[in-house]
C-alpha cells in the first residue's frame, strides 16, 4: 500500500521541488527533505524506488557540499548512503550509477565528487559483476579525480577505482593493476607500465572490464609522440584484439584508439613501426565488426521485454493506480532487459533483481521471476545453425585454448569431429596448425576424448635418430604404440608390401629411405594401428605423381575414420575433403563443402589456390662477379660419370651421372621416389663422397644448399634465435656448416698420408737454393697462378716447427697427391665466404634486414627461439642462412614444403 500512498502524496514532486531549491532561507527545508528521502529508502525501501529514490539521488547528492553548512550536508550524505544503500545491485547498474558519475562529474563540488566516489566503492563491493560490465564508463570519470590537487578527492577516487579494478576477472592483468592506476595518476609512469605490459604474455580471455583499465594507458602512450612507446602500444591493442571474444566489449574503445593507430599508421617516421600500426588498424576494424568473433545476442529491447512482462502478470496485478502500475512495470521491464544483457540468467539473478519490484503488485512474486526467466531466455541467446549431421557419431565435442610457449594460438574455441569426415585444416603458417594436431594426437585438448576411447594417430615422415640403424620392418615393430597393440611382425610385412615396399626395400637400412617413401612408411605405420582419428601435416610432401594419387586414393577409400589433413596441395584437398576447418583469429570454423565451395563462401580464401606475391616478397642477395668466370655460360660445378652406394644396400644408389652447372643453369631434377634426385645433390653439393667418378666446383664459388629435410640444417641450434643462429654460422668468415660436409672430413689413411715429410725445394733472398725436409701444418691462403686450367690456383703452406713468417706456395695437383685436397676445399670455403663478408657485415642489424628479406618478421627473426616457430617459419630461416653467403648457385631440395602459399608465391 506504501507506493500508491506516496503517489497520491504526490511525494517525489514535493522532494524535487525542496531539494532544488537553494535559497539560503529554505536550509530546513532541504535538510528535511533529505530525512524524508533517508526514511522513505529505509521503511518503504524497493516499492519507493521506480518513483521516488532513484528519482532524487542525484539532487541528494549535490547537497553534500549545501552552503548552510552541516545542518543539510550531513543529512545529504545520510540520505544518500541509506537511498543507494537500499537498492538492489540491479538497481545500482542501471539508475545508481548514473546518477553517481553524474556527480563525479568536473562541474561539482569536491565534497559531491567525494561522496559519489565513497557510494562507488559501495557499487563495486556489493554488485561486482555489474561493476565490471560498467567499467567502459566508470574509468574515464574516475581518473580525471585522480590527478585533483585536492587530497580527500584523489584519495577517495583512487580507494572506488582499486575496489572496482578488483571486480576484473582477468589474472593476466591483476598483478599489473596498481601499476595501471599508479601510470594513470602520474604520466611520468607511463612509459614504464607500458614496457611492462609489453613484456607480458597474455592467453586468458580479455572483456571490456579489462580492457577499460588497459585503454586509457594506451592513450596516454600514443600522446607522448615517442615512436618506440608508439609501437609498444600498437602490439599491445593487437595483442588484445587476439584474445576479444565479442565485438561489444571492443566497441567503447574504438571512438578513443582508432583515431590514434590512424594517426600512427600515417605519421611515425619508422616505416617498420607504422607497418605495425597499419596492420594493428585493419585488425582492430576487422574486431569491431566481429569478423572471427563469436556471434552475438542484439542488446535486449525494452518493448519486447515489456510485452512478456505483461503477459505474465496481466491476470495477477492487484488493484493499484493505472500509472503507477505502469511506471513499476516499466522500472521491471528494465532491469529485466539489464540482466538479459549482462547474461545473468540464473533463478537467484532474477528473484535478486526484479522480485522484490514485484511484491507490491503480485502476490506470488517468486512463481513471476521464474516464468520471466524462462520466457526472456530467448532474447539472450544466439541463434545458430542447425546441426544437418547430427546423426553422425561425434568422436569429439570440446571447448578449449591452445598455446605454443608465449604465443596463443587458440582462445576458447569449440572444436567438433565427426567420425568419417574428412576435414582440411587451414591457416596462415605459424597459426598453430602443426601444434593443434600434435595435441589432438596426445590427447592434450581440454575436454578431448581419452586415448582408449578415441584412438588418434599423428602421421609424420621422420624417421627417429635413435631407431635410424634398423631395418624398415624392425624400425615400425619398434614403435611403442605398434607393440602395445601387439601387433606382429608378419602383419607389419603384409600392410608394407600392400603399400609398395618390396623384399629388397624391408631389409635395407630405414635411414636410406627418400622422402616419399618415408612418407608412405609413415602412413603404412598408421594403418596398423587402426585410428578413429587420423592426423596428416602435409601427406604429399615429397612424393611424386603416382603416389600422390595413391595418398588420394587410400584416404578417399577410408571408412569410419576421420581425417585431419594440413596440405599447401589445393588439388589435394579438394579431392579428399569433405569439410574446412580454418583457424582464424584464435578460433576454429569449420565449414561443409570443398576447398572450392570454400573459397566460394570466403574470397580471401582464394590464396589456397593462387599463386602471388601480393602479401610477400622475397629479396636475394646478388652475389657479384666470379674469378675467372667470363660467360654465365662457362660450368662452375661438374660431376663425371658418378656411381654411389649407400653402406649395406644391394645396389648402387645412382650409377654414371654427369652433370655440369653454370651461372645460367636453372634446372629441375625429377624422377619417381628413390630414383636417387636428392642423393645427387648431395654428392654435387658435396654433402656425401661418391664411391666412383670426379666432383668439381670453382674454388670461388659459392653454393646455398637446403636439404630435402631442411630442418637438418637447424636442428642442434633450437635454442638460438635465428638472428643469432646466422650470426653463429659464420662468425668466422666462413660457412660453419660447409665446413661439415663428408667430402671435408679427413680419413685416418688421409691423415697419415698428410704427415708424411715432404722434400722441398726453395730459393731464398739470394737465389740460392735449399733441399729440405718438411711436414706440412696448415694451409692459411689460396691465390689463382696460371689463367686457362681449373687447377690454377696455389695454396699457402705453414710448415710444422717453422716461424709463421716462413711461408711457401703449392699448387693444387701437388696437395691432391700430398692428401691435402680436402683441406684445399676447405680454404676455399673460407676465401669465397669472406669475400661476401665485406659486401654486408655481420651485425644483428643486418641479420634482421636479410631475414626480413625472406618473408620473416623480426619478431620471429631476432625475438624468437627456433624451437618455437612453425614448420614455414624453419624453412624460411634455413633459406635467409643458406643465402646470407650471397651464393652463385642456389640448390634447392623440396624447398616449398611447409611454406604456405603467400610464401610460395614470394
Amino acid at each position: 500500500p506504501a507506493a500508491p500512498a506516496l503517489a497520491e502524496l504526490s511525494l517525489t514532486e514535493k522532494l524535487l521541488a525542496a531539494l532544488q531549491d537553494s535559497n539560503k532561507k529554505m536550509a530546513d527545508a532541504r535538510a528535511a527533505a533529505c530525512d524524508t528521502v533517508a526514511a522513505v529508502a529505509e521503511i518503504v525501501g524497493a516499492a519507493a524506488q521506480p518513483t521516488v529514490t532513484t528519482k532524487v539521488l542525484r539532487d541528494v547528492l549535490t547537497l553534500a557540499c549545501d552552503k548552510a553548512g552541516k545542518s543539510v550536508t550531513d543529512k545529504a550524505e545520510d540520505a544518500g548512503r541509506k537511498a543507494f544503500g537500499a537498492m538492489n545491485r540491479q538497481v545500482k547498474h542501471v539508475y545508481g550509477l548514473k546518477d553517481l558519475l553524474d556527480a563525479m562529474g568536473p562541474g561539482n563540488k569536491w565534497q559531491t565528487q567525494v561522496l559519489a566516489c565513497e557510494l562507488l566503492g559501495v557499487f563495486a563491493d556489493t554488485a561486482g559483476e555489474q561493476c565490471a560490465a560498467s567499467m567502459p564508463e566508470i574509468v574515464p570519470v574516475v581518473t580525471l579525480l585522480l590527478c585533483e590537487p585536492r587530497a580527500q578527492v584523489s584519495e577517495t577516487s583512487r580507494t572506488a577505482l582499486e575496489k572496482c579494478c578488483a571486480t576484473i576477472d582477468n589474472k593476466d592483468i591483476g598483478p599489473f593493476i596498481p601499476s595501471l592506476i599508479d601510470a594513470l595518476a602520474n604520466p611520468t609512469l607511463v612509459e614504464d607500465c607500458i614496457d611492462k605490459l609489453a613484456a607480458t604474455t597474455f592467453v586468458q580471455q580479455v572483456e571490456k572490464s579489462a580492457l577499460s583499465i588497459i585503454v586509457p594507458l594506451l592513450n596516454r602512450g600514443f600522446q607522448t609522440r615517442s615512436t618506440p612507446v608508439v609501437r609498444m602500444c600498437s602490439v599491445i591493442i593487437e595483442n588484445m584484439t587476439k584474445l576479444v571474444e565479442r565485438a561489444s566489449d571492443v566497441a567503447p574503445f574504438i571512438p578513443l584508439l582508432m583515431p590514434q593507430l590512424v594517426r600512427a599508421a600515417e605519421e611515425i617516421s619508422d616505416p617498420e613501426a607504422r607497418a605495425v600500426a597499419s596492420r594493428v588498424v585493419e585488425r582492430l576494424e576487422n574486431t569491431s565488426k566481429g569478423v572471427g568473433l563469436e556471434p552475438e545476442a542484439p542488446p535486449a529491447d525494452v518493448a519486447a521485454v515489456r510485452k512478456v512482462l505483461d503477459g505474465v502478470v496481466g491476470s495477477m496485478l492487484k488493484p493499484a493506480e493505472n500509472a503507477l502500475v505502469e511506471a513499476h512495470l516499466q522500472f521491471i521491464a528494465t532491469l529485466c532487459c539489464s540482466l538479459i544483457d549482462l547474461k545473468m540468467m540464473e533463478k537467484e539473478d532474477w528473484e535478486g533483481g526484479i522480485k522484490q519490484h514485484l511484491e507490491p503488485f503480485v502476490d506470488n512474486a517468486g512463481d513471476v521471476c521464474y516464468l520471466l526467466n524462462t520466457q526472456c531466455v530467448k532474447f539472450a541467446e544466439v541463434v545458430e545453425e542447425q546441426d544437418v549431421d547430427e546423426d553422425v557419431e561425434n568422436l569429439c565435442d570440446c571447448k578449449f585454448s591452445l598455446a605454443y610457449g608465449n604465443k596463443v594460438l587458440l582462445n576458447n574455441t569449440g572444436m567438433v569431429l565427426k567420425r568419417g569426415f574428412k576435414y582440411g585444416l587451414l591457416g596462415a603458417n605459424d597459426c598453430g596448425k602443426t601444434t593443434l594436431m600434435r595435441a589432438i594426437s596426445k590427447h592434450q585438448i581440454d575436454g578431448f576424448p581419452e586415448a582408449d576411447e578415441v584412438r588418434t594417430v599423428f602421421v609424420e615422415a621422420d624417421i627417429l635418430g635413435a631407431l635410424s640403424h634398423l631395418n624398415i620392418v624392425d624400425y615400425v615393430f619398434a614403435d611403442e604404440r605398434i607393440q602395445a597393440a601387439n601387433i606382429s611382425r608378419e602383419s607389419i610385412m603384409n600392410v608394407l608390401t600392400s603399400v609398395g615396399f618390396n623384399d629388397v626395400m624391408l631389409k635395407g637400412g630405414v635411414s636410406h629411405l627418400s622422402g616419399g617413401w618415408r612418407m608412405k612408411l609413415a602412413l603404412a605405420r598408421a594403418m596398423l594401428q587402426k585410428a578413429d582419428i587420423l592426423l596428416l601435416d602435409e601427406p604429399t610432401n615429397h612424393l611424386d605423381v603416382l603416389n600422390v594419387k595413391w595418398v588420394e586414393s587410400y584416404i578417399q577409400s577410408l571408412q569410419g575414420v576421420t581425417c585431419i589433413m594440413v596440405s599447401h596441395d589445393s588439388g589435394f584437398l579438394e579431392r579428399c575433403t569433405t569439410h574446412i576447418i580454418q583457424i582464424e583469429n584464435l578460433k576454429l570454423k569449420t565449414f561443409k563443402g570443398s576447398l572450392k565451395e570454400f573459397v566460394e563462401a570466403n574470397p580471401a580464401a582464394k590464396s589456397f589456390f593462387e599463386l602471388k606475391s601480393d602479401k610477400f616478397k622475397f629479396t636475394f642477395p646478388q652475389p657479384g662477379p666470379l674469378e675467372g668466370i667470363t660467360s654465365k655460360g662457362k660450368p662452375v660445378m661438374k660431376m663425371d660419370n658418378v656411381d654411389f652406394t649407400y653402406p649395406g644396400a644391394a645396389r648402387p644408389q645412382i650409377t654414371g651421372v654427369t652433370v655440369r652447372v653454370a651461372l645460367s643453369t636453372r634446372a629441375a631434377c625429377v624422377g619417381p621416389n628413390g630414383a636417387g634426385k636428392s642423393t645427387m645433390i648431395k654428392l654435387l653439393t658435396g654433402e656425401t663422397e661418391p664411391d666412383s667418378g670426379t666432383v668439381w666446383k670453382h674454388p670461388n664459388c659459392r653454393v646455398g644448399y637446403i636439404a630435402q629435410h631442411a630442418f637438418h640444417h637447424i636442428e642442434n641450434h633450437l635454442t638460438k634465435t635465428p638472428n643469432e643462429y646466422i650470426r653463429w654460422r659464420y662468425q668466422y668468415g666462413e660457412d660453419r656448416e660447409a665446413l661439415q660436409k663428408d667430402t671435408m672430413k679427413v680419413t685416418e689413411e688421409e691423415l697419415k698420408i698428410m704427415k708424411e715429410p715432404l722434400l722441398h725445394v726453395w730459393k731464398d733472398e739470394n737465389e740460392k737454393e735449399h733441399k729440405e725436409k718438411f711436414v706440412i701444418d696448415r694451409l692459411t691462403g689460396q691465390r689463382r697462378l696460371v689463367k686457362g686450367s681449373k687447377n690454377d690456383y696455389e695454396y699457402e703452406i705453414k710448415w710444422v716447427g717453422k716461424p709463421t713468417t716462413f711461408t711457401h706456395w703449392l699448387s693444387f695437383d701437388k696437395l691432391k697427391e700430398l692428401g691435402w685436397e680436402k683441406h684445399t676445399k676447405a680454404v676455399d670455403e673460407k676465401v669465397a665466404s669472406r669475400a661476401s663478408a665485406f659486401h654486408q657485415p655481420l651485425t644483428q642489424a643486418n641479420v634482421e634486414k636479410h631475414i626480413e628479406n625472406v618473408g620473416l618478421d623480426r619478431e620471429f627473426g631476432t625475438h624468437s627461439k627456433i624451437g618455437a616457430l612453425s614448420g614455414g617459419q624453419k624453412v624460411k630461416v634455413v633459406l635467409a642462412a643458406a643465402m646470407w653467403n650471397m651464393p652463385h648457385i642456389i640448390i634447392l631440395d623440396e624447398p616449398t614444403n611447409y611454406l604456405d602459399r603467400d610464401s610460395l608465391g614470394a
